[in-house]
């Protein structure tokens, strides 16, 4: 929760009962404490853990909450470290005397192996011919989910949000996926959608083939939702659960929690070093799929007939 205790206060924005609008610091609420006629509902109030405030008849009501939260402030600072990264490795390529071939090493230069490695084996093989049209958006979020997700392991400021670890961020990132697919589909794929190529009586009176196949175009949003939320959601719980072992294990004397702590501290390392590679494996699959979606988008089906 926004409100909770925290190290790093948020922005809060809020719209009263009167239609003002009031921005302040999460920490002029927090512990206690009340702002405005703001605060935070304590335990056992009907809103416990959210802002409320008191109306003019004195009763508590919530306020409309626009407040930041952890992920959201996430979300602004990874992409803006994004932009940054980007920015730094086109003022290198910029600068770069065109008159003497000069190869591009350290940071730039594996930046721009990545985006070689993406385009020549995942995006042009699966795109297809136009390929370069759909690079940008699929080179945005596979860096911007790798970022997300790097950011997401470190537990200091300002990392720690485990943005693509919740379902909303993933959500909209599939749903960004999906209307490329569909809005950028050529004839072929809505006809294979809405007018199959299969018996009539499958889709004439009873529509049971396009049914099933819009059913597969919501599939592949679910499919890109979960599979990244779940993923990087189960890493992290991993990782909390082994850390839980350190308090667990003290009420079970000195000697258990030594060796519970030394194991917990190891396994935790293992597991880190194995997230960084998840990391990489999940960008890597989200782009892929997404890459394949599009791909299927644009094909020709009747090119081979039409050399005939």
């Amino acid at each position: 929760d926004v409100y909770k205790r925290q190290e790093i206060p948020l922005l809060c924005i809020v719209r009263g009962e009167g239609g003002d609008w009031h921005l302040f610091s999460s920490a002029k609420v927090a512990h206690g404490h009340s702002y405005k006629g703001f605060r935070i509902a304590s335990e056992g109030e009907e809103w416990e853990g959210k802002l409320v405030a008191e109306g003019a008849d004195g009763a508590l009501y919530r306020p409309l909450d626009l407040s930041f939260t952890k992920n959201a402030a996430g979300l602004m600072i990874n992409a803006l470290l994004m932009v940054a990264i980007f920015l730094g490795v086109a003022r290198w390529y910029k600068r770069r005397n065109y008159s003497i071939y000069e190869v591009p090493r350290g940071f730039v230069g594996a930046v721009e192996m990545l985006v070689m490695s993406l385009e020549d084996d995942i995006i042009r093989p699966s795109v297809g011919k136009d390929y370069k049209r759909y690079s940008p958006y699929l080179l945005t979020a596979f860096f911007f989910i790798v970022i997300n997700n790097l950011m997401g392991l470190v537990p200091t400021f300002p990392g720690g949000a485990n943005t693509t670890g919740n379902i909303a961020v993933t959500l909209i990132m599939a749903l960004a996926t999906t209307f490329v697919v569909n809005v950028f589909g050529n004839k072929e794929y809505w006809k294979e959608i809405l007018w199959p190529d299969v018996p009539v009586w499958m889709k004439f009176p009873i529509p049971l083939m396009p049914v099933i196949e819009l059913f597969g175009v919501i599939s592949k949003p679910f499919a890109l939702t979960v599979r990244l939320f779940a993923n990087i959601l189960a890493g992290h719980t991993v990782i909390l659960a082994l850390t839980c072992l350190v308090f667990i294990s003290v009420s079970m004397g000195t000697t258990m929690n030594i060796v519970m702590t030394i194991f917990s501290v190891l396994l935790s390392v293992f597991m880190l070093v194995l997230e960084i590679l998840v990391a990489y494996i999940q960008a890597y699959v989200f782009t892929m799929l997404s890459s394949v979606f599009i791909g299927l988008s644009r094909k020709e089906h009747h090119a081979a007939h039409k050399k005939h």
